[in-house]
């Protein structure tokens, strides 16, 4: 199977491949990521969208029944429709069923035609009328670039005027390019925010044990917004009936809506959720695992995901064997450290020492991202570095292993937040 991406998801994606019994040669994209070269085979050919071409004649020689694509750009793109082919699966939806994620203006005109419960919007694609919008709410709104912008394109304004200093960032100064040439305007929501993920063929679901990320960069969720600070799941937040509620009332008449829209989609479905007083709505979808989210949820699985992840892409969910009991006890919990300087402009080429040690610790996996060895170290190569995962009977243990390991892991202008899951 053929695993494309590079971050820390992917590293959490290629263990869990890994460990399944039904698991032949797996082919990595990215030679330069020490995990994913320790797991896998890179691949001889470039990887982009515009060159798909090589991709496929790549699975072809190598006779690759199973495309497992990661992130949101290359299934933007198109990269599962040039892949896919009779004797070959893919695992991740469509350029159409993309948009959920890359085209927010167009999910949120789904969401409304659906009746599927989200917050009140307005779209603009000019600045003039999205300040004249602003001056009619009662009170600051939430600014979205309506494209893929890393999970960094939000803003919650405080007062009104960041919500104008906004809008002039994304739709004068260009601040997020080409994700932010159209602007999404919310009502602020209030109450929790949680992430459930469910994978699906189409027309099945298996959904995952809810989460929680914390995607401000600062303790007491302040700071700019960043692809995710830390994770764990489950959350109590959400118990049982509330899950049903959720797959009923978000997850079940979203895949009815893409039915009707003849889109196929086949891979994840992340609902990221606000639960109001009024029950839970819909902040954003996107169409893959999270990032965090994946590391401490696949830390808990314990099925053959090779096997469930290529029944979702064959159409044939309902067939998959799960087993009695696919997750394991208890919780895990994962802590995201970042370089100095992000989100804005983070420093790389940094050594990081103490990976080993904090490895080698009961219940933690470092999941590697912006990473790179150089010689005989390893350095930073981006903004969010590793994710510390661990495991433990409850959350307070996974949550007290996760810091204790993070605490052997040492680079110079290391970010961290202090309090993921401490209020849970």
């Amino acid at each position: 199977m053929l695993l494309i991406g590079s971050g820390g998801r992917e590293h959490a994606l290629a263990l869990a491949l890994a460990r399944s019994p039904s698991m032949g040669t797996l082919f990595v994209t990215d030679a330069q990521h020490p995990g994913l070269a320790a797991l896998g085979t890179p691949v001889d050919v470039p990887v982009s969208t515009q060159e798909a071409y090589r991709l496929v004649q790549f699975c072809e020689r190598h006779d690759v029944s199973l495309v497992v694509i990661g992130p949101e750009d290359p299934l933007a793109e198109g990269m599962a429709d040039k892949l896919r082919a009779p004797d070959r699966a893919v695992f991740g939806p469509g350029r159409e069923g993309a948009r959920l994620e890359a085209d927010k203006a167009w999910a949120k005109q789904f969401l409304r035609a659906a009746a599927i419960p989200t917050a009140e919007s307005r779209t603009f694609p000019h600045a003039e009328p999205a300040h004249e919008y602003i001056e009619t709410r009662r009170e600051p709104p939430v600014i979205k670039a309506a494209g893929l912008a890393k999970g960094k394109g939000v803003v919650v304004a405080e007062t009104m005027e960041q919500a104008h200093e906004t809008v002039e960032r994304m739709l004068v100064q260009h601040a997020f390019g080409d994700a932010g040439t159209t602007v999404l305007i919310e009502e602020r929501l209030a109450g929790p925010e949680i992430s459930v993920l469910a994978i699906t063929d189409g027309r099945s679901l298996f959904t995952l044990p809810p989460c929680q990320d914390h995607k401000r960069l600062l303790d007491g969720g302040k700071g700019p917004n960043t692809g995710g600070m830390g994770a764990f799941c489950p959350s109590a937040l959400v118990d049982d009936a509330l899950l049903r509620r959720i797959e009923r009332e978000i997850f079940i008449p979203t895949l009815d809506a893409l039915r009707r829209e003849e889109i196929e989609f086949r891979g994840v479905l992340y609902a990221g959720l606000m639960l109001t007083p009024a029950g839970p709505k819909v902040l954003e979808f996107n169409v893959r695992f999270g990032d965090p989210e994946c590391q401490p949820l696949l830390a808990r699985f314990q099925g053959d995901l090779v096997a469930l992840l290529h029944a979702a892409a064959l159409g044939k969910l309902e067939e998959a064997e799960l087993g009695s009991a696919p997750w394991a006890p208890g919780a895990a919990c994962s802590v995201v450290l970042a370089s100095e300087g992000y989100p804005a402009k983070p420093r790389i080429g940094v050594e990081i020492r103490g990976i080993d040690e904090a490895s080698a610790m009961q219940g933690v996996t470092v999941h590697l991202a912006a990473v790179k060895r150089q010689g005989d170290k390893l350095v930073t190569a981006g903004g969010r570095v590793l994710a510390v995962t661990a495991t433990g009977a409850s959350l307070a243990e996974a949550r007290a292993r996760a810091y204790g390991a993070a605490d052997h892991i040492r680079f110079d202008g290391r970010q961290l937040r202090n309090d993921i899951a401490i209020n849970a």
